[in-house]
């Protein structure tokens, strides 16, 4: 009986000694995640818009059947050096993913952004609207002429 009695006794001197932790702390440290809603794991994500040919010298541009490989090769090049900073081909970085970028945007659209995105971040929607989506972070010009420009667009296609 005696042990019985000991044993109650511990167990109700520890369960209150529990409590009383608690309670001395000033608050309850709860560690159990929130839940997300849906709508705050929806991304917005940029329209694609194969009509938009965008703000600048190009007004339309049309790529002829076949990829010109000596122009892909000096479009890589560029690419590598002044691009790949915030571009990948597969993947997002700082700025979106290369691959597939002529199924979201017009030709000219990408030529206008890599000659004048100054302005086009300014006034172009699409634009505007992935400058939000990548934390409105500004592509950099890097003073391209439509030749370096074009050759990077030719090497966009190869991905």
């Amino acid at each position: 009986m005696r042990k019985i009695a000991l044993l109650l006794f511990a167990s109700l001197a520890l369960a209150c000694n529990e409590n009383s932790t608690k309670k001395k702390n000033g608050f309850d440290y709860n560690r159990t995640k929130k839940e997300e809603t849906k709508s705050s794991q929806k991304k917005t994500a940029t329209p694609i818009d194969l009509n938009n040919t965008g703000i600048g010298p190009i007004t339309d541009l049309s790529f002829p059947a076949s990829i010109d490989e000596t122009m892909a090769v000096e479009g890589a090049t560029a690419f590598k050096q002044k691009c790949t900073a915030c571009h990948k081909t597969n993947a997002k970085l700082i700025g979106p993913a290369m691959k597939g970028i002529y199924t979201r945007r017009h030709p000219a659209w990408v030529m206008n952004l890599l000659l004048n995105p100054t302005e086009m971040l300014k006034e172009d929607p699409i634009a505007k609207a992935l400058l939000k989506e990548y934390n409105n972070i500004l592509m950099i010009n890097q003073n391209l002429s439509e030749t370096e420009a074009r050759a990077i667009a030719e090497y966009l296609r190869t991905l």
